[in-house]
């Protein structure tokens, strides 16, 4: 699944293409890819056309264009929500360019061009969010990420200590901070030299900060290359792919050696999925039982 780099580098690319541009057309291929629109296929239609689209937002996974009334008579201060789920994709394409596989709603812009939506496995989907411009109620109830102006790392971190929780459980849950998912976690582990299974109460509170510090600068550095891409799934706007899985220094690695003591990484089932880590980089917590 895409996570904070993957979404804010399409939330980038969005910037530099459509912010400013007019929807002239809504085309819905596939209704499951907007089954999230409370109104269904023909209210989205009504309710994105004619639109100016606003600068993109991003938060946690979860990126929204407001959009701007053109039409005197239009509403303004509503905002189109978009989650890429595991394999949602933006594409912006010349119009008359054949379709890719798996496209399923295309908004025709002033300026020729089309923004198409791709999802191969159909997680992700587009919504119209009410009154969303500046922060859509459908995602209130999810913390801020690390690079939200109003991140507070000494909220976020008393609020990890609290959680009766293991450290990397509590950096997924996205209520407490979001944006951070599988990938970024076992490389902010691997960094701050802790074990997934390290209980949160057993943290400081400047240790705790400094965990979210460390997610925050693996994530910009991501970020800085585009993202990682694994395969076709997650491409930016431009179809390229993103370089930062040659970077991760856990993730994906499992009997590689370690690039900091050149021990080998090991993989650990973790919530039916895998935790990478190093492990005499990252030992198991004393008096916490082996799983």
């Amino acid at each position: 699944m895409p996570e904070l780099p993957e979404v804010e580098t399409v939330r980038l690319g969005l910037e530099r293409s459509v912010t400013g541009k007019v929807v002239t057309g809504v085309r819905i291929l596939d209704p499951r890819a907007v089954r999230r629109h409370d109104g269904g296929p023909q209210d989205f239609t009504g309710a994105v056309t004619g639109r100016l689209l606003g600068n993109p937002r991003r938060r946690g996974k979860y990126l929204w264009v407001p959009l701007g009334g053109v039409d005197p008579m239009s509403s303004a201060g509503d905002a189109l929500l978009c989650h890429l789920g595991m394999s949602g994709q933006f594409r912006i394409d010349d119009a008359g360019t054949p379709l890719l596989r798996h496209t399923r709603v295309v908004l025709d812009l002033d300026d020729g061009r089309e923004l198409r939506f791709l999802d191969q496995r159909l997680f992700g989907g587009m919504q119209v969010s009410r009154g969303g411009a500046l922060l859509p109620a459908e995602i209130s109830h999810i913390g801020p990420d690390p690079f939200d102006a109003g991140f507070d790392a000494v909220v976020a971190s008393r609020r990890l200590r609290a959680r009766r929780s293991t450290l990397k459980r509590a950096l997924l849950d996205q209520s407490l901070v979001s944006g951070i998912g599988n990938i970024y976690a076992d490389e902010t582990l691997w960094r701050a030299r802790r074990h997934p299974e390290t209980p949160t109460s057993r943290l400081r509170a400047v240790e705790a900060a400094g965990i979210y510090e460390t997610a925050r600068e693996v994530m910009a550095e991501a970020i800085d290359q585009g993202g990682t891409s694994f395969d076709r799934l997650y491409v930016r706007v431009n179809g390229e792919t993103g370089y930062f899985g040659r970077s991760l220094d856990v993730y994906g690695r499992e009997g590689a050696a370690c690039r900091r003591c050149g021990a080998g990484i090991v993989r650990m089932a973790f919530m039916n999925r895998s935790s990478y880590l190093c492990p005499r980089c990252q030992r198991w917590p004393r008096g916490v039982p082996r799983l």
